[in-house]
């Protein structure tokens, strides 16, 4: 969609008015982005129906911004934005992209140093010119350069959730041609992993007796590919394949596929590597021959159709996507096949059930506009209604982060007080929806939380995460935390790692100790389903699973349409083996309910 493309522009317009010191402007072309990128409609299309008016209808899009976005539409530029380019000629999406770095940083970089972009910055902070500008210092310098590499080898990956959307608008588009059948992404994107480099699509299209034509729908879908809005380069275009690479940055490539080798090709272009490698010899040790064209016995195809007759004829158990990174999966699946039949799916030491895509029933981590969240209690209420959900937490800041106008104690009061007027309310409308009061405290640097106790007990739960010093050394990192663990007031530790992907690594913590006392207090850790974040990992998601530690999947959405960021926090929790009893948030609203109530006193 156009929309995220203008909304890209709108974010760099708002970043270089910050330098400006314009904040009234750049937040108002910030609030346009965000409107945009929540638009499931594309603009291009609502400005052919209603003109200009149509566009000033969504939300935080008044006659100015309205007259940017038909420019666009019309020129492909903005002005504004060239105008600020050439004022100050600086990749300021890629400076910012260091963690530390904001928009009048950038600025000071360049009155200075004339830094422009991420080499430039790299060779002044390794001559030592950075640490002697205003406000910079050695240690700032130290942790650009430590940024910069982290970045380096971030390069060339995507974010899921930068790249799934866009993978879907594709999809989507192929479905629309005449004789399209069965239709699939592949590789990393296809188990979910959290950064992708490039994306496999497979198609089959309808097959007929007559190969002429079978070749002539191939090649009408090749040619549509890649024809594609978005293309700027064609790797390769064959009878059954092809390559491009979009104006995002990056691949895909379509293979068109006869049915009967639709499903060994999926299995094969899922992956992962190590995966099928193991695969393969399992095939091999059966006297039978395994790759992208189905299973065979000698020249006798036995499987290929679909997915599920290739594990069945392999006498396994079918893995999910997800699992699929050698990573336990396969002997469990061999395992549990040969104790059959009286094994079912969910016994113990078997593959497990993992949770589904509509198993999650609320979600406890949401900002509302109390604290820099862009939407009401009661507006975020009907959105999570609309999505199926019985119940939602707002768990806004607390009062140590300014910058987020955090909550004090008697703000939380008035909030509760509103939070209760709305449960009145929709439940003398009918509705079986709970609204929960809880709160994202900080663990200050000495473990401590910074609101009172008296008021933390008076909310229906407390989540804690650290949100600043993110730099200390392991022992006492895991210390601060272990030391809010152990808070009877707290229940969910939020985003525990505190990485930022592509941009922040983890902090230094000794995991295991933390599990120790998680399991001891009954306290819970989230799974954060910010694309760009997605902590948990997988591997700490799967330890968890194994100390029997109970987890929480939450959006963290700062805006209604966030809460649909749920889907990669579901993905994540797949991948690290877990299932709905690890996970409270796929429970019903009473029995969510009472085991937050009582979460402390399950040791």
């Amino acid at each position: 969609m156009i929309n995220r493309e203008i909304a890209k522009i709108f974010y760099e317009i708002s970043q270089r008015l910050e330098t400006e010191e314009t904040s009234f402007k750049s937040q108002a072309y910030q609030k346009a982005a965000l409107s945009l990128e929540a638009l499931s409609e594309d603009v291009k299309d609502t400005y052919k129906r209603q003109g200009i008016n149509g566009l000033k209808e969504i939300p935080n899009i008044g006659e100015s911004m309205a007259e940017k976005i038909v420019e666009y539409l019309k020129t492909g530029k903005i002005k504004e934005n060239q105008r600020l380019k050439k004022k100050m000629p600086v990749n300021i999406e890629e400076l910012i992209s260091v963690e530390g770095i904001g928009p009048k940083m950038v600025r000071d970089l360049y009155r200075h140093l004339k830094i422009k972009n991420l080499i430039d910055l790299e060779k002044a902070a390794k001559a030592g010119k950075i640490r002697s500008l205003p406000n910079f210092g050695l240690k700032t310098e130290q942790n650009i350069l430590q940024s910069i590499e982290f970045l380096k080898r971030s390069k060339g990956r995507f974010l899921l959730g930068e790249i799934l959307p866009k993978v879907y608008e594709i999809i989507d588009a192929l479905k629309k041609v005449k004789k399209a059948k069965q239709i699939f992404e592949a590789g990393s994107i296809r188990r979910r992993k959290e950064t992708i480099g490039d994306v496999d699509i497979l198609i089959t299209v309808d097959e007929t007796k007559n190969p002429a034509f079978a070749k002539a729908s191939a090649d009408k879908m090749i040619d549509y590919f890649v024809s594609l809005p978005g293309v700027v380069k064609i790797w390769g275009k064959g009878s059954t394949k092809a390559s491009i690479r979009l104006k995002e940055g990056f691949d895909v490539d379509l293979r068109v596929l006869p049915e009967k080798q639709f499903g060994s090709a999926l299995q094969y272009f899922t992956g992962s590597k190590e995966h099928n490698i193991i695969l393969r010899k399992i095939a091999m040790n059966q006297g039978l021959k395994l790759n992208e064209y189905g299973l065979f016995r000698g020249k006798k195809m036995i499987a290929g159709r679909n997915e599920k007759e290739i594990y069945a004829a392999l006498k396994m158990d079918y893995i999910e996507p997800e699992l699929r990174e050698n990573k336990g999966e396969i002997e469990v699946a061999l395992r549990q096949i040969q104790n059959k039949p009286n094994q079912t799916h969910d016994k113990p030491n078997g593959l497990p059930k993992i949770i589904g895509y509509s198993d999650i029933l609320g979600d406890l981590h949401i900002h509302s506009n109390y604290n820099g969240g862009e939407n009401s209690i009661l507006e975020i209420a009907e959105a999570a209604i609309n999505i199926g959900y019985q119940y939602i937490g707002i768990a806004d800041h607390t009062k140590f982060l300014r910058i987020e106008h955090g909550l004090d104690e008697k703000q939380l009061t008035i909030q509760r007080e509103e939070i209760d007027k709305i449960n009145k309310k929709l439940q003398a409308s009918g509705f079986k929806f709970y609204i929960l009061q809880g709160c994202e405290a900080n663990i200050m640097p000495d473990g401590s939380i910074d609101i009172k106790d008296e008021a933390l007990s008076r909310l229906d739960y407390v989540i804690a995460g650290v949100h600043h010093q993110m730099k200390m050394p392991k022992e006492k990192m895991t210390k601060r935390i272990i030391k809010a663990i152990n808070n009877p007031n707290v229940d969910i530790i939020s985003h525990p790692t505190g990485r930022i992907l592509k941009r922040r690594d983890e902090y230094e913590v000794d995991f295991n100790e933390i599990l120790k006392a998680t399991k001891k207090t009954g306290t819970i850790l989230e799974i954060n389903a910010n694309p760009y974040r997605l902590d948990l990992n997988d591997s700490y998601i799967k330890k968890a699973k194994e100390f029997g530690v109970k987890m929480v999947i939450n959006t963290d959405a700062h805006r209604k349409e966030q809460l649909n960021f749920m889907k990669y926090g579901i993905s994540q929790a797949r991948r690290g083996w877990a299932e709905r009893k690890d996970i409270i948030n796929c429970w019903p609203a009473e029995e969510m309910k009472n085991f937050l109530k009582d979460s402390k006193s399950r040791a």
